[in-house]
């Protein structure tokens, strides 16, 4: 049996205005359940691959149908631990064309934020793990949220299994008297793989490319090779550091690809167009759940690990909410050039 992939995060309840309505259009509000590590779970586990999503929820009716919801796509939600005031909440406002979706936070004082020490069994947790995944975003919540994860990526070391991070820098979140730049290169020195833009990575680590100009507009593969080479420098550990790759050429159309540098190589992979976007939200979770899946089903070939997540990552931006629901044989579909769309009868 494949052992199991661990992720460790929040989710929150997402409420979205219908359509493309503003928010002071709206009499009502969609709601779904969605947040970085989760979506990345549900992703693993809608490809085959055992998944436990480890996070903090409120003892009420709405932390209990966010771990239903979990359930429901087969993500193992047995390792959360329950308690704290309540369940983090966003707010979509879907963009269009030249106007860019906006999103609100009200996630302060959430059951994660007020997580402590010795809350998570982590040997327990990672009984029969190979991979550990986190984002940026948990340890921007607390310095509570901080020192659990801090704790969870030591004992995923200690015991050889993978970690990777999606570096997600989100600037809003930062609020309790901390830096990225101050919390997170700790935190990434514990991390095999790493996923980040140039922005992620002059944010977070104060890394930046050298001898390139990526205020031209356009910007080449040299780029991301001079930021994934320094982070390796950096941080002996990694051994693999991704890129994704979004072309924004309106709020409906956008162009997406990747790259991956494993210390030798850089590997590109094909760049597809997204013209009739219906829900971006989740489009880097889904790239992270691809590549994880990649990485995991062919050890081998970085060149398919990477297409298949780019690949993945684009049927996402056709499924609503925050989970993509596609499945291995539409990714190798559409990684085999066929982005028809035909009736599948």
């Amino acid at each position: 049996m494949t052992k199991k992939v661990v992720t460790f995060g929040e989710i929150m309840l997402r409420l979205a205005t219908p359509g493309y309505l503003r928010f002071s259009q709206s009499k009502e509000f969609t709601a779904t359940f969605g947040g970085g590590e989760a979506n990345v779970a549900v992703s693993l586990a809608n490809y085959g691959i055992p998944v436990d999503f480890v996070t903090r929820l409120p003892k009420n009716d709405i932390g209990d149908c966010a771990m239903k919801d979990l359930r429901k796509y087969g993500v193992n939600v047995d390792n959360i631990v329950w308690g704290g005031e309540r369940l983090g909440i966003y707010f979509l406002e879907t963009g269009a064309v030249t106007r860019a979706s906006n999103v609100v936070y009200d996630r302060a004082h959430s059951a994660i934020s007020s997580i402590e020490l010795g809350m998570i069994d982590w040997d327990e947790v990672f009984a029969d793990t190979q991979w550990f995944h986190w984002t940026g975003i948990t340890p921007a919540l607390s310095q509570e949220a901080c020192d659990v994860l801090a704790e969870a990526i030591k004992k995923a070391n200690e015991k050889g299994i993978t970690v990777s991070t999606d570096l997600n820098y989100r600037k809003k979140l930062w609020n309790y008297g901390k830096t990225a730049n101050e919390v997170m290169p700790d935190l990434v020195a514990g991390c095999d793989v790493v996923l980040g833009n140039e922005e992620d990575a002059a944010m977070v680590l104060d890394i930046h490319p050298e001898g390139v100009d990526v205020t031209g507009g356009h910007v080449e593969g040299a780029a991301y090779e001079s930021v994934s080479r320094q982070i390796m420098d950096r941080f002996p550990r990694v051994k693999k550091v991704i890129t994704t790759l979004r072309g924004s050429i309106s709020a409906n159309h956008n162009s997406w690809a990747g790259v991956l540098y494993d210390g030798e190589k850089l590997y590109e992979s094909p760049q597809y167009q997204i013209t009739h976007i219906v829900d971006r939200v989740g489009g880097g979770d889904s790239f992270m759940g691809g590549l994880i899946y990649g990485l995991i089903s062919y050890p081998n070939d970085d060149q398919k690990a990477l297409n298949f997540a780019v690949a993945a990552s684009c049927l996402k931006h056709t499924i609503y909410g925050d989970y993509n629901l596609a499945t291995v044989s539409e990714v190798e579909k559409l990684m085999s050039g066929d982005a028809s769309g035909r009736v599948s009868r």
